[in-house]
This record gives structure tokens, C-alpha cells and sequence, in this order.
């Protein structure tokens, strides 16, 4: 197993903040996200459209990686997923309902850039945060 560069990390920085221009270097134009509650998506413009909805819905989104492993070009990785969900984001409503749940990544990259991505999140745990009353 090796390491190196991770495209997994770079693409959820850029996300994080808000910088979607960086996808241009990081994705495929034809690029296929996998994600839960039908937040899969087919090209870069999509991913972008999906995140810009993601960022409106929970400014203070923020993805910690724990591990990654890069291998040729295949890459995985385990993060932290915190932030606010205010509004609706993939069918989950909330109003200020803070949340932080774990999420496997796995990509599959060519030419320097991430053709395939799969999205893996405990969404048990988010949909349980979500119905849990406010403290």
C-alpha cells in the first residue's frame, strides 16, 4: 500500500471553503459521484450544483480525514463530517440541528483527476441527530 497526494483530501478542502472552481482540477468533466439520499451525480457541473446546494444548506460543513490511502489510482479514506444543517439538503430537513457523522471515501482517478467516486455515510446516525430534540 502506498501514499501520496490525496485527491480525496484536495477535493473536500476546495469544498469545505466554498472554492468549487478548484473541482475543474480535481474532477473529470465526466465525473460520477455516488452519494446517499439521491445525491448521486453525473458530470462536474452537477457536483458543483450539488455542493453550492450543500454549502447554502450547512455553511459550516467541514469534512476531517482520520486516514488515506492512495494506491495508483485508487484511493480511499475515512473522515468526520460535522456542521449545521439549516434548511434541506438531500431530503433532511433541520432547522440549526448540528450533526458529525463518519464517511468512508473511495475514488477511482485517472490522469491526475478523480473519475469515480463513492460517498459511504452513516446516515442512520444523521437521520437520528436530526430527530434527537435541541439541547
Amino acid at each position: 500500500m502506498k501514499t501520496g497526494r490525496s485527491l480525496l483530501r484536495e477535493l473536500f478542502i476546495a469544498g469545505d471553503a466554498g472554492d468549487l472552481e478548484r473541482f475543474h482540477e480535481l474532477l473529470h468533466d465526466d465525473v460520477i459521484v455516488h452519494a446517499p439520499f439521491g445525491l448521486s451525480t453525473v458530470g462536474l457541473e452537477a457536483e458543483r450544483a450539488s455542493w453550492q446546494r450543500a454549502l447554502t444548506a450547512m455553511s459550516d460543513l467541514r469534512h476531517d480525514f482520520q486516514a488515506v490511502v492512495v494506491d495508483g489510482e485508487l484511493e480511499s479514506s475515512r473522515c468526520v463530517v460535522t456542521g449545521t444543517l439549516r434548511g434541506t439538503y438531500g431530503g433532511v430537513s433541520a432547522d440549526g440541528k448540528r450533526f458529525t457523522v463518519d464517511q468512508a471515501l473511495f475514488a477511482r482517478t485517472r490522469d491526475g483527476k478523480i473519475a469515480e467516486l463513492w460517498e459511504i455515510v452513516d446516515t442512520e446516525a444523521l437521520l437520528k441527530q436530526m430527530r434527537e430534540p435541541a439541547s
